[in-house]
């Protein structure tokens, strides 16, 4: 892990991952702040990456709670970086409490990070 807390807004159709503002793991519940960590995986390319974001119970469009956010991607060189986090978004009540972000390869963990989104003062 070379870095974790809070971001620069992340363009998801860029290359270039964002930039770190803050080492924090308390994060404000504003709209907009990207948090998460970033990752430099070496001497894995072709490997399978899976990851998790362990979310507060908050609802989908359809009234139904949202399960924990997963995925995979492919490694894509042998000196990757990677990052895994997600942003404070409408309605900010429920997204307050702690959010665990979690990246494994072959099943087995190589980053866990847990981020607590406070109630602005």
């Amino acid at each position: 892990m070379t870095s974790y807390g809070i971001y620069s807004p992340w363009d998801h159709a860029k290359k270039e991952l964002p930039s770190i503002k803050n080492f924090f793991l308390t994060v404000p519940a504003q709209t907009g702040i990207e948090f998460g960590y970033i990752l430099n995986i070496t001497k894995a390319k072709g490997r399978r990456l899976t990851f998790k974001i362990d979310h507060p119970p908050f609802k989908d469009d359809k009234g139904n709670i949202r399960p924990p956010f997963t995925g995979e991607v492919f490694v894509k060189t042998n000196d990757w970086d990677f990052f895994l986090g997600d942003y404070v978004w409408e309605p900010i009540e429920d997204k307050i409490g702690e959010w665990r972000l979690t990246s494994y390869i072959d099943n087995t963990i190589i980053a866990d990070k847990t981020f607590t989104i406070t109630r602005p003062d």
